[in-house]
């Protein structure tokens, strides 16, 4: 069976909601074009756009209640969503101040709040200090949630590009070499070493699966996903067969 794309995942803000489309541009310096080009710094961080790691922003690992959060990029800016908030439509370049407003008690007030929205530097306001492209494995989702006894949702874990035709955890070997989709080339760089993000449920936001034990009971592992660089650019569409 021949391994294709079947999913997308855009992450216009970091660590606050995540959209679903059908095709992404990739690029060697911004690598999943629109994917966390926004951040919300919170109170303890370095008041500067250039990349921070991710205690330095407001995101799921410290506040699970934001991983109920969606987000749609719209001709007007991003439309976010969230299960107890009347919709917010807001514009990234002046809407910070009302972002972390709407944001509210979602974020738990023993934390540092919420201090301003800055613009990610080219590659994205990722976890990792280069240009990534994240890719996942449904197959070892299935395996992951066989183990949990429920089905896992894959916005857990925020992955960009999810792959469907493989075998349970074969994406790690996909590191051995460069691997191909639509039209662009991407070069392996190492796994994803997990957090406790992945914890909380992106229908209502609670911690309700400790997914690192998960792991480690099952495959000894902390990994779950493989980062790529982006080596030539191009389209990738859901559908597209991996090369």
């Amino acid at each position: 069976m021949t391994a294709t794309l079947a999913h997308i995942w855009r992450h216009p803000l970091k660590g606050l909601g995540s959209e679903a489309i059908q095709s992404v541009e990739l690029d060697p310096d911004q690598a999943v074009v629109g994917d966390r080009h926004w951040a919300l710094l919170n109170t303890e961080a370095e008041d500067t756009d250039l990349w921070q790691p991710r205690r330095n922003f407001l995101q799921v690992a410290s506040g699970p209640r934001l991983a109920a959060l969606t987000a749609e990029t719209t001709a007007q800016g991003i439309r976010l969503t969230h299960p107890e908030r009347e919709p917010l439509e807001m514009k990234p370049e002046t809407d910070g101040q009302a972002l972390g407003a709407w944001i509210g008690d979602l974020w738990p007030e023993n934390r540092p709040g919420p201090a301003r929205l800055v613009k990610a530097p080219v590659q994205g306001m990722t976890d990792v200090e280069y240009s990534s492209v994240s890719i996942g494995n449904l197959a070892s989702l299935r395996a992951l949630s066989q183990k949990a006894g429920v089905d896992i949702d894959m916005r857990r874990f925020r992955i960009n590009l999810w792959l469907d035709g493989l075998a349970p955890w074969e994406e790690i070997d996909l590191l051995q070499r460069a691997i191909i989709l639509g039209t662009a080339t991407l070069s392996p760089v190492e796994p994803i070493e997990r957090c406790r993000a992945p914890d909380a449920n992106p229908a209502n936001g609670a911690r309700d699966i400790g997914m690192l034990r998960l792991l480690e009971d099952g495959w000894d592992t902390r990994n779950f996903g493989v980062y790529f660089k982006v080596k030539t650019a191009g389209t990738a569409r859901i559908g597209d067969a991996l090369g």
